[in-house]
């Protein structure tokens, strides 16, 4: 497997939001190494659960793509920006910025996640009609697409008071 220069930069992303939710909670009083390791490992825990639910649904849906696991990983990665960017926004312009940012990174990231599963995703064209093979995919594509502003909300939300 070739190297891909998004891992690191993933890596540094959740590393960075690990870092800013314990900035956040030190700025609340509310930091303790104990909630910092929490933090990680809560978000560590989710990116490896959407990761087994996207390749068990790739596998169900007998969808072949050449989407390993690693790539999923580093899809999965793109979410720790927008939740950078909304603590950030939080942070700066109170709970009223941190959900209009909420909003924009999570509407970026559905559409982005859309485009780029459904493109690396798919499998060969069929002439005619769409089959329930490329109807499961489309359903698996949106799935995951609908579940990122859930995993981003549920691991800000109390970082933003």
């Amino acid at each position: 497997m070739a190297y891909h220069s998004g891992y690191g930069v993933h890596a540094m992303a959740f590393i960075t939001y690990v870092l800013l939710a314990g900035m956040a909670l030190g700025i609340q009083q509310r930091f303790s190494p104990e909630v910092l390791g929490l933090c990680a490992s809560t978000a560590l825990v989710w990116v490896l659960m959407e990761v087994l639910a996207l390749l068990l649904g790739l596998y169900l849906a007998t969808v072949r793509s050449e989407l390993g696991t690693f790539h999923l990983l580093a899809y999965s990665g793109y979410k720790y920006v927008g939740m950078i960017l909304s603590v950030l926004t939080g942070l700066l312009f109170g709970s009223d910025g941190y959900y209009v940012a909420l909003a924009w990174t999570s509407s970026a990231l559905m559409y982005f996640t859309v485009r780029s599963l459904r493109t690396a995703a798919s499998g060969p064209d069929s002439m005619g009609g769409p089959t329930p093979r490329q109807h499961l995919q489309l359903y698996l594509t949106l799935g995951a697409a609908a579940f990122q502003p859930l995993i981003i909300y549920w691991l800000t939300f109390h970082l933003v008071r």
